[in-house]
């Protein structure tokens, strides 16, 4: 445990940050899920709004520096690539 004020300061404010990161991870992994599902199931349109709430969240998430940039970059783009791929062209 932390013996001085700063340090327990410290730990208080982790705790904190702990809880926020779980949150915004637990929402991130819910809707690319919910993309993944309905590509599964070949539902363009329900793909399509799920892949924009998807993004969002990812790009989210790494701007507050909850998941690096690179695997929100890389994430959005499999998830369009699997969404088009239902699209017809």
């Amino acid at each position: 445990m932390a013996n001085h004020k700063s340090a327990e300061k410290r730990a208080r404010q982790a705790v904190v940050r702990r809880a926020r990161n779980r949150a915004v991870k637990s929402e991130v992994r819910s809707r690319v899920k919910a993309v993944r599902v309905a590509v599964a199931a070949g539902d363009r349109e329900g793909a399509s709004a799920g892949l924009r709430d998807a993004e969002r969240s990812l790009r989210k998430a790494a701007s507050k520096g909850v998941i690096p940039k690179t695997t929100a970059g890389r994430s959005v783009s499999r998830l369009a690539r699997a969404v088009n791929a239902l699209t017809p062209r």
